[in-house]
């Protein structure tokens, strides 16, 4: 059973059996604060507002608060304090990358100077992964707005997508 199945299936335990946790949730080896999140009906902004969170850091045992069962889905009512404006909205796609030093996370765009780091977020799931500018493209079609490497479109959930619908946001620039 995957790692998502059994969280899935522990929700749907709780709920049935009355929920013993009622409102919150342990986080377990392996979690992640998009597959608590979306197993619980919430956004991972609504979740860290929840909280009273500003970080995406979680631990292991750490009990966090999370919507009540049969409660109305949650949406962020905004990001965090210091979110950068969208940039660009368009798509992503995903390829093999340029190595960089520094880290995994790289990505192509057209216009953007190299060193530019870009917080690209998934339109549809709102997850949301920081990567740096050390590529030319997507080339080809203009709906495209940027070509991310492997292990960043990994972080993003869209290496089974290979095209999802995205909005960037520009943190710094060299």
């Amino acid at each position: 059973m995957t790692r998502r199945a059994a969280m899935l299936a522990a929700a749907l335990l709780a709920g049935l059996l009355g929920a013993a946790q009622g409102g919150t949730y342990r986080v377990q080896a392996g979690d992640t604060l998009w597959e608590i999140a979306r197993a619980h009906g919430t956004s991972v902004g609504a979740l860290l507002q929840l909280n009273g969170r500003s970080s995406q850091t979680i631990r292991v045992g750490e009990v966090l608060q999370v919507p009540e069962r049969g409660a109305p889905t949650i949406r962020a009512t905004s990001l965090a304090p210091a979110a950068a404006p969208v940039f660009q909205q368009g798509q992503a796609v995903y390829y093999g990358g340029r190595a960089h030093p520094q880290t995994t996370m790289t990505a192509a765009h057209l216009s953007l100077p190299f060193g530019t780091w870009v917080r690209v977020t998934h339109a549809r799931t709102g997850r949301s992964v920081d990567v740096m500018i050390n590529d030319r493209g997507p080339f080809g079609v203009q709906s495209r707005v940027i070509d991310l490497s492997t292990n960043a479109a990994r972080a993003l959930g869209i290496l089974s997508e290979g095209v999802a619908p995205v909005t960037l946001s520009v943190l710094s620039r060299p």
